[in-house]
């Protein structure tokens, strides 16, 4: 009895070092430098993590069925700088040439436009997937290069700015004392609950991450379902362009490079499996804090920014090594 209640204690400890050595570390960080607890430090923690969450959410259901999304990172970029082509001020000397005498969008038909054109994209790569048994791997990396490619024609490889009060206050306005984009992210996360855990669709998404064939055999519309999950991580992903691209008051087709890959190891150390079949939108919460949680607390340690890029390598080598251990230890 002994024995198992330490190898219970011991497969804890090792399946949640990570999240065990972050708290440590954030503990140590809070001794060392105080301000690290103040309200302002906290505030654009959740500031920086809003936008990482809703990334993490839409390809959190990728994940869930053993797949992943490389395209994520180009996706927000062209999210970002489509919201920026419609949203530029209209003396803006510098503005979208394409839409020189056309005065901005409202902020909300603007993001509607960039859903409905990310979502398309997504659908592309979802069907490639579903329809055509591409690998996720191949379909996304294919997708992320056609994005790129497309949004460097369309903006001619310009850095757009300019962008309307209307839509910047979406990163600077607050709601009873918390940041818009907080807000949205919240909402995104409760969506994507409602999603996952009371609809078939989220039903239907564990049984593929679980076993394909099984699934399809028991009647789950598989192919259906997988295009809708990579359409709905598009959609996502474009909502987190919109939102960065107010954040941060420009827009590029860099907006979002590389956002994927921390996105996929934030959903995989907070407890989403990359063989599929396992996961919530808290993991992909506790993920994404554990991330944030981390570059801050090297940051006011005083750590070297580009060596902060190998800590974060070694967090994504861990997680994964975790994830795979705990899979080979239920076989």
């Amino acid at each position: 009895m002994e024995k198992t209640n330490n190898k219970k204690v011991t497969d804890f400890l090792i399946n949640n070092g990570v999240i065990i050595i972050m708290f440590i570390l954030v503990i140590y960080t809070c001794i060392a430098s105080p301000n690290f607890l103040s309200s302002n430090n906290l505030m654009n923690i959740l500031l920086n993590m809003s936008f990482r969450l809703v990334i993490a959410l839409g390809i959190s259901g990728c994940v869930i069925t053993a797949g992943c999304d490389l395209s994520a990172g180009r996706m927000i970029g062209l999210g970002g700088c489509i919201a920026g082509t419609l949203l530029q001020k209209l003396d803006y000397s510098g503005k979208f040439a394409l839409f020189k005498d056309m005065p901005p969008l409202n902020p909300f038909l603007a993001l509607l436009i960039v859903i409905c054109i990310t979502g398309f994209f997504g659908a592309i790569t979802g069907f490639f997937i579903a329809y055509l048994s591409v690998p996720p791997f191949i379909a996304t990396l294919a997708m992320m290069e056609i994005v790129y490619g497309l949004d460097l024609i369309y903006t001619g490889a310009s850095p757009l700015g300019g962008f309307t009060q209307e839509y910047t206050v979406w990163a600077t306005g607050k709601f009873i004392g918390i940041n818009y984009l907080i807000w949205i992210a919240l909402i995104m996360a409760a969506i994507t609950w409602f999603i996952y855990n009371m609809t078939r669709h989220g039903k239907y998404m564990y049984a593929i991450g679980g076993n394909p064939t099984a699934a399809e055999v028991a009647g789950v519309p598989v192919k259906t379902t997988l295009l809708l999950i990579y359409m709905k991580a598009a959609m996502f992903y474009g909502i987190a362009g919109f939102m960065l691209g107010a954040k941060s008051g420009g827009a590029s087709v860099n907006l979002g490079l590389g956002y994927e890959m921390e996105a996929i190891a934030a959903c995989t150390i907070g407890g989403v499996s990359v063989t599929g079949g396992r996961g919530k939108v808290s993991s992909a919460f506790i993920g994404v804090a554990v991330f944030e949680l981390l570059k801050a607390a090297l940051q006011f340690l005083g750590v070297n920014p580009n060596a902060q890029y190998i800590a974060l390598g070694v967090v994504i080598f861990i997680a994964i090594s975790l994830d795979i251990r705990k899979y080979v230890a239920k076989k």
